[in-house]
């Protein structure tokens, strides 16, 4: 008998922090697809997250720890659970 071989990808958890609407961490970033002052677009292990507001910026971004923080007025945080298929804006940029 053979041993049956897990081949799902390791999820990694996810916490998405707001402070006071100005600040916001994500961790279990996996690909960021847009970005503007007006919206950011992150793929992480829980599906498609867009962040809506004004003057936002990203302060910091480690695709390897899953890592992005980023500041500006907070409007929105929104879920998408499907991720298309084709690769992000680092991973078109990269290529």
């Amino acid at each position: 008998m053979t041993a049956q071989q897990n081949t799902q990808p390791v999820s990694l958890p996810q916490n998405v922090i707001l402070e006071d609407r100005k600040r916001l961490s994500v961790s279990g970033v996996s690909d960021v697809d847009n970005f503007d002052e007006r919206s950011v677009t992150v793929y992480t292990t829980l599906g498609e997250l867009s962040v809506r507001g004004a003057q936002l910026h990203i302060t910091s971004l480690n695709i390897e720890t899953g890592e992005l923080s980023l500041e500006g007025q907070v409007d929105a945080l929104l879920y998408a659970l499907d991720r298309p298929q084709s690769g992000g804006f680092f991973s078109r940029m990269f290529r």
